[in-house]
């Protein structure tokens, strides 16, 4: 059993494994011997595939296609170093989690913050999930348009069709018992499905754009970006807290370890994870761009909301809508995981932990969801605030502290491509995000003015 530091000590005061056990152990609990290789690999998916896989196709079409797609990899790659550094860094503290070894290296004002951005983005991913599953069960308002939503257009408009009813119907049936798991392992098999329904969106693009291409209805997708003024220079910079958000997990690794029989297969299953969901993002952004070219829309579920120009076109788009909006519901627990233990850890950082206190358990699980419930209600759009958190928060959960930790080096492990490698994440980082937030804030007073005139 691992005997945590000073650092983890004085917040959790227990090993590792009681970060995750139920308070009673009943049978069950008593004969878990560890999670599977198969189910680490699974959720860490899980977790790094959601919402970003969307917008992907809207950032290649910026970027262009060869650009685009060197991005999505280089990105991939990028992540695996830094999830090594905090693999590397937590044993040689022996953390048993991420906000742990911030700890280690920069005291409990480090921790504090890696907290409060963790507990931001996964917030605000989580509202944006239950956005995107409203619109695609009950419809959305896109430029004075009406989109009707799946249930809408099956059985008509009526009060539990509403976009209000069905989301709370959502969360009381679909939500509610799944995040109420107190072990990530749990949640294996329904990160296993929606790895397997984010799969069949990429086949049935796939197909419809090689139905397209052998009829010849398809023109060949922009190879490089667009630059027309100084403007669309900049805001290529855009893309990259798109691209970022698609690939955070940083948040759940400690989580999925501290469940393994055998802790040394992380750093193999950070890397088969990658490897897979890079995959399907590869293949979506190239299918999803080729396909619709530069009517591609930021969210490029939307469009699947017409005539794709094959048979059985509606078919498909409802296909589509459905199998996303349930990959979206089973992705919604394994993000909520980790936003729940650091959130509890910023309010009760002196607590046992969360796991063996029943009363905070359900009472910080409600908060969450009650505010996530009227966030998805009640704001009708938050992709401005999604692209600012995604610069923000999620640049510096994936890839400053990370880099920073490694320069830190206060066990003096780090190599010099250590150094190197933090060094330039943390130009990027840095530089990417404030161009990104330069150019969001100068976009929004752009629309304000035209508005205005």
């Amino acid at each position: 059993m691992t005997i945590l530091p000073s650092t983890d000590r004085k917040y959790r005061r227990s090993p590792r494994a009681p970060l995750l056990l139920p308070e009673k152990h009943d049978d069950r609990e008593v004969e878990f011997g560890g999670a599977s290789y198969s189910g680490a690999v699974f959720n860490l998916s899980s977790t790094i595939v959601g919402a970003g896989i969307m917008a992907l196709p809207a950032a290649v079409k910026q970027l262009g296609l060869v650009p685009g797609l060197i991005m999505i990899a280089l990105v991939a790659v990028l992540t695996e170093s830094s999830t090594d550094m905090i693999l590397r860094f937590s044993r040689a503290s022996k953390s048993a989690s991420y906000s742990g070894v911030v700890g280690d290296a920069f005291g409990g004002a480090g921790r504090t913050l890696l907290q409060v951005c963790i507990v931001v983005n996964n917030l605000g991913i989580l509202v944006v999930y239950m956005i995107i599953i409203g619109d695609v069960l009950s419809g959305t308002w896109s430029d004075g348009m009406r989109h009707s939503g799946v249930v809408e257009e099956w059985f008509g408009q009526h009060w539990w069709t509403t976009r209000s009813s069905l989301l709370l119907l959502t969360t009381l049936f679909v939500f509610a018992p799944l995040v109420s798991f107190k072990r990530v392992d749990s949640l294996r098999y329904t990160s296993a499905l929606s790895v397997g329904l984010a799969i069949v969106f990429v086949a049935i693009t796939a197909g419809v754009a090689t139905v397209k291409m052998m009829e010849g209805s398809i023109r060949m997708p922009r190879l490089m970006p667009e630059l027309v003024n100084q403007a669309s220079f900049w805001k290529l910079f855009t893309t990259i807290p798109v691209l970022v958000t698609a690939y955070i997990c940083h948040h759940n690794i400690h989580p999925i370890e501290n469940e393994l029989k055998d802790s040394s297969q992380m750093k193999s299953i950070v890397r088969m994870s990658l490897t897979l969901c890079s995959s399907v993002y590869i293949a979506t952004s190239f299918f999803g761009f080729i396909l619709f070219g530069d009517q591609t829309l930021d969210d490029v579920l939307a469009n699947f909301d017409g005539d794709l120009g094959i048979p059985y076109s509606s078919v498909l788009d409802d296909v589509v809508r459905v199998s996303y909006g349930i990959h979206l519901m089973l992705v919604f627990p394994i993000v909520f995981f980790s936003l729940r233990l650091n959130l509890d850890g910023l309010l009760f950082p002196y607590a046992i932990p969360i796991a063996f206190d029943n009363q905070r358990f359900f009472s910080v699980t409600s908060v969450l969801m009650g505010f996530i419930f009227v966030g998805a209600n009640f704001v009708p759009s938050i992709w401005d605030a999604f692209q600012f958190t995604g610069a923000t928060a999620a640049i510096a959960v994936g890839f400053i502290f990370p880099s920073a930790i490694a320069l830190r080096d206060t066990h003096g492990i780090a190599t010099k491509n250590d150094r190197l490698v933090s060094w330039v994440m943390i130009l990027l980082a840095v530089s990417s995000s404030t161009v990104a937030i330069c150019s969001d804030i100068y976009s929004i007073f752009s629309s304000e003015k035209i508005v205005g005139s």
